[in-house]
């Protein structure tokens, strides 16, 4: 049995595919780590638009791969440990599915299983502007015990690059889990910092 914590990593097809792919490069540099990667039909489809990645490029950066349709998954159970789940980037439909314990696919399912057992789970939304049902199922998800987090910049940073606002989102997730993300991002530290 390993040693390693276990991290899932989730992909849906909301615009953002940047913020799923930069978190498993990072924690392939993470010897403690092991992740776990499910992705969407249409976060394939992002995948292959917005970074011109293919499936298999993808797939070499996990640890183990999941197919979304896979409900007898290891990580569709809670009695298979792990650190918990973050979905980046976190479409609407997934959003509602997860607020609502519609465990129709793997990534809702693992999102269900680990707010049911009480492990972190971090939705990475990427929508604008927000309707009424977007606002009450991200309040749905944060009652159960999840974390929604919109990939915002800080400006206090000063970033010049979009890898530098990616870098600073993935940074500050993954420190949510307890990874070292010294390098990714600057903690504000006051105006005298």
């Amino acid at each position: 049995m390993s040693d390693k914590k276990r991290l899932v990593i989730a992909m849906t097809g909301a615009t953002g595919a940047i913020y799923g792919v930069r978190m498993l490069q990072v924690l392939r540099e993470r010897d403690e780590w092991e992740t776990h990667l499910v992705i969407s039909s249409a976060g394939l489809v992002n995948l292959k638009y917005e970074l011109d990645m293919e499936r298999a490029a993808l797939y070499e950066l996990a640890d183990v791969t999941h197919g979304i349709n896979d409900i007898a998954s290891c990580i569709a159970s809670g009695s298979f440990k792990t650190e918990g789940v973050v979905i980046a980037p976190c479409s609407m439909k997934t959003l509602a599915a997860v607020a609502h314990g519609f465990g129709d696919n793997l990534i809702s399912r693992a999102a269900d299983v680990a707010l049911k057992e009480r492990r972190k789970t971090v939705l990475v939304p990427r929508e604008t502007p927000l309707n009424l049902a977007h606002i009450r199922n991200m309040a749905s998800v944060t009652e159960m015990g999840g974390i929604i987090f919109p990939p915002m910049p800080a400006f206090y940073n000063k970033s010049d690059s979009v890898r530098a606002m990616v870098d600073e989102g993935v940074g500050r997730i993954l420190d949510m889990f307890g990874v070292d993300a010294t390098g990714l991002f600057k903690p504000w530290t006051g105006l005298d910092g």
